[in-house]
């Protein structure tokens, strides 16, 4: 069954996250199981964002944060970011 995170977080850092997420990106090269990431701004907030992430399941979601660049990327968005929020889901349908 898919798997999709969506984490909400309010920044006026977001070019040095970023910067982390090209690092990521770098050092999870053939390792990730992320299959798609959608990175949207608030309109009406333009500090808030929300990046939904696809996984093929819920396992390879794990397996994806269980990666060491993974644990550097949260601990730095953490430090970038407020009132960050993540929702898991499992993807009922697809159309």
């Amino acid at each position: 069954m898919r798997f999709v995170q969506i984490i909400e977080m309010t920044t006026t850092r977001y070019e040095e996250i970023e910067k982390l997420h090209e690092k990521w990106l770098k050092d999870t090269e053939g390792q990730r199981t992320v299959q798609s990431e959608l990175v949207c701004r608030d309109r009406d907030n333009p500090d808030r964002y929300v990046i939904i992430v696809e996984f093929p399941s819920y396992e390879g979601a794990m397996k994806n944060n269980d990666l060491p660049a993974t644990g550097e990327i949260a601990t730095g968005m953490a430090a970038l970011a407020s009132e960050t929020s993540f929702r898991n889901l499992d993807v009922i349908r697809m159309d």
